[in-house]
């Protein structure tokens, strides 16, 4: 039975013909590769968080201060580490959070189609976001076979938000991701310092463009005035989201809901009691709000408040014992964020595929020298916080 630490196998003999992996295996070499080769103004999109960026750098530092205890004398010759997530089989427990410039990741400006590629040939789903250089539609084609989710940022204007929602659903997308945290930005130092904000110059806002009830508010298109288009966009972006909101926001979609940016256990409980399928632990990365506690401090809490429904968990996760001490503390499944821009930015979907396949094996192989052939049996262990 093949596994995902076969990866590494596959790295030590290709290099008894001396081949070395195109890309680093590990974060810290990959993110330097990155910040050498990725313009400063996308570089500084993708790698910037808010404020002194303190909550960033918590959000990865903080997994150091939860441990796992090994179990010696299991037979972990065999291991599984595929989920049920929204009655969907998977392959593997983690999946792609949205980014909202994997466009402009890519010199050709089809970044959003290279990820999707990589998770169809890598059985990764992906969330694909609002904000995209390519219709939804399209990246949804791409996605092959692999089940994809699609995250909405809620627009002021309810008639193009739930055009959006219709477009995902007939686009095949499996559920509708709603984050709640974006209804406006952050204050971001490094994207203020060169006043660079990629979407008032025109970037990644095809979803919008292409939209018909967004086209209706329009007096000319999109391609007759670009300047006026982005104008609207930025007066429309952002619908302050209540409780208030919420049975609308269910009545939007048969598929499953699941919300982005829950971090208190009552906000978990209340959104299941008003129909939530899914809950998503995630602080955004550190990118929209500085000086909170890191997202994988919140978790248990999360996991405990929401024992009827999956969550969803993000922020801070780079590297593959990352993904498995989440797994281990009870995130149904885990999301990756900046490392697979990295590879996106330099190599494409192969990139992607590349940093995926490395964070799996890390993880896989983890599992089996400490004693887990299942994610049930790493559950069932936990974590010691140290």
């Amino acid at each position: 039975m093949p596994h995902f630490g076969d990866y590494q196998n596959e790295i030590y003999l290709s290099g008894l013909s001396n081949l070395l992996p195109k890309l680093p295996v590990d974060f810290k070499l990959l993110e330097q590769r990155a910040e050498a080769a990725m313009p400063a103004s996308v570089l500084s999109y993708v790698q910037g968080g808010c404020g002194d960026e303190f909550t960033q750098r918590h959000n990865a530092e903080a997994f150091n201060h939860w441990g796992l205890v090994p179990r010696m004398m299991v037979d972990c010759t065999t291991r599984d580490l595929s989920i049920e997530l929204f009655g969907l089989r998977l392959p593997s427990p983690i999946f792609l959070s949205p980014i909202g410039v994997l466009g402009i990741c890519t010199p050709d400006g089809h970044g959003d189609l290279d990820v999707a590629k990589a998770s169809a040939r890598t059985g990764v789903p992906m969330i694909a976001s609002t904000l995209s250089n390519d219709p939804l539609e399209t990246v949804a084609k791409n996605l092959g076979d692999t089940p994809g989710f699609f995250q909405l940022y809620t627009p002021k204007d309810k008639k193009l938000a739930e055009s959006l929602v219709y477009r995902a659903e007939a686009a095949g997308f499996k559920g509708i991701v709603v984050t709640l945290d974006t209804w406006l930005t952050g204050w971001r130092p490094r994207d203020l310092n060169t006043a660079n904000f990629p979407q008032l110059r025109g970037h990644v806002l095809q979803n919008y463009f292409t939209d018909p009830c967004f086209r209706a508010l329009l007096k000319k298109s999109p391609e007759e005035d670009p300047s006026g288009a982005v104008m609207l966009w930025a007066q429309t972006f952002g619908k302050v989201l209540t409780w208030a909101d919420l049975p609308w926001l269910r009545s939007l979609t048969k598929l499953p809901l699941i919300l982005k940016g829950i971090c208190h256990p009552d906000d978990a409980r209340r959104s299941i009691d008003g129909g939530v399928d899914g809950i998503f632990c995630s602080n955004h990365g550190g990118r929209q709000a500085n000086g909170g506690v890191a997202a994988i401090d919140m978790l248990p809490a999360i996991v405990e408040a929401s024992e009827s429904v999956p969550v969803l968990f993000d922020s801070g996760v780079r590297h593959g014992s990352d993904i498995v001490k989440a797994l281990a503390m009870g995130a149904s499944a885990v999301g990756v964020g900046r490392p697979y821009a990295y590879g996106l930015a330099l190599d494409g979907t192969d990139g992607v595929i590349h940093v995926l396949k490395s964070l799996l094996a890390e993880a896989d192989l983890l599992m089996a020298v400490d004693g887990f052939p299942t994610l049930a049996a790493l559950r069932r262990a936990g974590v010691v916080r140290l």
